[in-house]
């Protein structure tokens, strides 16, 4: 029995040292966002843009983990097109075309079609909390909207899977129906993408804190004198400098 006993405890440590070997190998097989440290067993490399950062292992749930993927998503596309929206209209504003700078927009949209900001605000409700429940649904039960309660729109609404509709609709293209390694780089692309305009348009409203300007403002004081003007200098940033 003692035997026995000793057998089965060399096993279990072999076991885990197997284990610990399969996760440092892992670690080095894969790029990770702390080199030379494995990243948490929950995050194992198949989800696009998965550098093993969850420090705090908020993750660890599935269907969290699967909820956290989906919010990421949904909040880098609107930060993508909030990023190109700021920039593109202080392009506008700068070569005269009367664009508004961001900070400004909302305002004169409101002065110049003469509604008032609660109708504004209400409508954004609705509509959103129209186009977000149906997404909660779709969440919960993948493909369920294509159904054809809106406008009779079936196929044109199912995607490969949750958090990309695809199908002929969304999809004219047909780029998710393609070549499957594409499809997993167009995915990894696109949330690096959203990633970095979630930092830049957070880096725009800093910025806007701070000096009072947009980006293209900002860009173009830096350049002329970078030594004397950047987040160093502005009294927000680091405010003993």
């Amino acid at each position: 029995m003692a035997a026995t006993m000793i057998a089965q405890r060399r096993a279990a440590f072999g076991g885990a040292r197997q284990t610990a070997r399969s996760v440092r190998v892992q670690a080095a097989t894969r790029p990770v966002w702390f080199p030379g440290n494995p990243p948490p067993a929950h995050l194992d490399g198949t989800l696009a843009g998965d550098y093993g950062f969850d420090p705090l292992y908020l993750g660890q749930e599935p269907q969290t983990l699967k909820w956290y993927v989906q919010a990421e998503l949904v909040h880098g596309r609107f930060a993508m097109l909030g990023a190109a929206g700021i920039i593109l209209t202080s392009i506008g504003a700068k070569v005269g075309l009367g664009f508004p700078e961001w900070y400004d927009a909302g305002k004169v949209v409101v002065e110049k079609n003469n509604i008032d900001f609660p109708t504004l605000l209400i409508t954004q409700f609705y509509l959103m909390g129209w186009a977000e429940t149906k997404r909660w649904y779709d969440f919960k039960n993948p493909g369920s909207q294509g159904d054809g309660s809106f406008l009779g729109f079936t196929d044109e609404f199912k995607g490969l899977e949750n958090g990309y509709p695809g199908g002929r609709f969304f999809d004219f293209m047909g780029l998710s129906r393609g070549d499957a390694a594409k499809y997993k780089e167009y995915k990894q692309k696109e949330i690096k993408n959203g990633r970095l305009a979630m930092i830049a348009c957070l880096g725009f409203a800093a910025q806007y804190a701070a000096t009072g300007k947009g980006p293209l403002d900002n860009l173009a004081d830096h350049l002329a004198d970078p030594n004397h003007v950047n987040f160093a200098t502005n009294g927000i940033s680091i405010p003993i400098a």
